[in-house]
């Protein structure tokens, strides 16, 4: 216990650091994936058959394999089978690698989201816009917008939180998130060596942190109920 005591704050200084990685992948993935998930719906359901096949073909390509091997396809395959390693080296070219396979993938799942909360709003309403006179764009912005937002919140929320744990993925192409600052001190890190403790702690962070975001989207959802 005294040495647990003494290699704590060597501990909680490492694990801040990785966990500052683990937001910002978490933070860049949410920007990115909210708004390609949208454009990604559109096209899956296109009226352009096309174009609405690709899409779909895409999205059960992405949803049908593991996050991990997408990022290995992702940050290795340039340089091994093209010969071009894109991603440059060090921290900053893995965390880019990183951002693009968890805005990809997340963009799938939320285009399925949007999908199924766009097309929950009854076509009536569609339909009576278009008789008042209101354009397409109009109707989806100041009709089904508002009202999809209310259905897919809770869904929505189910996938954030999910994310929140999914970033420790990253680790396999040694983005150094805070799963990875925590197995460092097993293997000998800052002159602490077979420490496993640090691994168990990292949980604290992933709890508190799916804490604040479970009471922010809780939030959310209470103030969109004046959608009924």
């Amino acid at each position: 216990m005294e040495l647990m005591l003494e290699q704590m704050p060597i501990v909680i200084r490492s694990l801040n650091v990785g966990f500052l990685q683990t937001l910002k992948l978490f933070a860049v993935t949410l920007l990115g994936a909210l708004p390609l998930g949208l454009v990604i719906a559109f096209g899956s359901m296109s009226r352009f058959r096309p174009l609405s096949y690709v899409t779909r073909v895409i999205v059960w390509i992405i949803r049908g394999t593991p996050l991990m091997i997408q990022l290995l396809i992702i940050y290795y395959f340039p340089g091994l089978v093209l010969k071009n390693p894109i991603w440059g080296g060090g921290e900053a070219g893995r965390f880019l690698a990183a951002s693009v396979s968890f805005i990809f993938n997340y963009a799938c799942y939320f285009s399925e989201i949007y999908r199924g909360g766009i097309q929950s709003v009854p076509v009536g309403q569609e339909e009576a816009g278009l008789v008042l006179g209101m354009t397409r764009s109009q109707i989806f912005f100041k009709v089904t917008l508002l009202q999809m937002i209310k259905r897919i919140v809770p869904p929505m929320s189910n996938e954030i939180i999910t994310l929140v744990k999914d970033t420790s993925l990253a680790r396999i192409i040694a983005l150094q998130e805070i799963i990875w600052a925590g197995q460092a001190f097993m293997k000998g890190s800052q002159g602490i060596s077979g420490a496993i403790w640090p691994l168990f702690f990292t949980a604290v962070y992933y709890l508190i942190f799916s804490g604040i975001l479970t009471v922010l989207l809780g939030r959310l959802e209470k103030k969109l109920d004046y959608f009924r």
